[in-house]
């Protein structure tokens, strides 16, 4: 079983920062893309930032030069920066997670974290 493990969600101010990290334990043989998602309230859960096992990144427009994804791949951990936060940054935060389980399998599993709460005040 896999398991994702969030923390670093809060309640900032506009204007500031947060950094939310995300790591994954369990049966994992590669990891084949890893990020982030948010759903604010009455909205559809949308895509923020995630890496591609090669490397390639992806980010919403509405993040792009505010928000920085990183990773540690040697301890199955993604990062996400955020800065310059705004009250519409306000949402649940969702780690995702596409893997191999099995060294001697193919197939792609999906996970999704639990979420975490990051609340932007005006």
């Amino acid at each position: 079983q896999v398991q994702l493990m969030e923390s670093g969600g809060g309640l900032v101010q506009a204007g500031g920062s947060l950094r939310l990290s995300c790591a994954a334990s369990g049966s994992i043989f590669s990891i084949n893309a890893m990020g982030w998602y948010r759903q604010a309230p009455g909205k559809q859960r949308e895509l923020v930032a995630t890496f591609t096992s090669g490397g390639d990144t992806n980010y919403a427009d509405s993040v792009k030069g505010r928000f920085t994804i990183s990773r540690d791949n040697a301890k199955n951990t993604v990062y996400l920066q955020m800065t310059s936060l705004k009250p519409e940054d306000t949402a649940v935060y969702y780690c995702y997670l596409r893997c191999r389980q099995y060294s001697g399998s193919y197939d792609l599993y999906h996970y999704w974290g639990q979420g975490t709460q990051v609340t932007v005040s005006s």
